[in-house]
């Protein structure tokens, strides 16, 4: 089973983008810095992975409109490795995080880190959905 799980901050703003066609359909490239679980012993720092993440469709167009460069999203999705070569010859491989799901996380402090919407939240701890979001979401 490949499935990923991410909490972290975008490193910078998403790049939205349509195929060309008949059939354009929305994609987005962008990544997302994620801590490490343990502090480094030398520094006594936590580490940061550097996750390069896309996403398609709804999915893309709901992550462009409510996150920007340092909002704390999170999101689930599979690993997808792939490869090619560029004009000199050289051969580059990738590895992505294809998105099926993106959510608003809260930060430590209770405040989320995005601008456009502010989700609140309820004393059981779910966050309401903003205003005029409910025909944007990425699923049915």
């Amino acid at each position: 089973m490949n499935n990923v799980q991410l909490v972290g901050n975008l490193t910078r703003d998403v790049d939205l983008r349509y195929s060309q066609g008949e059939n354009a359909n929305a994609f987005a490239r962008f990544s997302v810095a994620c801590q490490r679980r343990f502090k480094n012993r030398e520094t006594g720092e936590y580490g940061a992975d550097f996750i390069s993440c896309v996403a398609f469709g709804k999915t893309a167009e709901f992550i462009k409109k409510y996150f920007q460069k340092g909002s704390k999203i999170g999101l689930t999705g599979e690993i997808r490795t792939g490869s090619y070569t560029k004009e000199d010859g050289t051969r580059v491989y990738t590895t992505d995080v294809y998105v099926n799901t993106a959510e608003f996380v809260n930060s430590r402090s209770g405040g989320d880190q995005t601008q456009d919407a502010k989700p609140a939240e309820d004393p059981n701890g779910f966050m309401s959905i903003p205003e005029g979001v409910d025909e944007d979401l990425p699923f049915e």
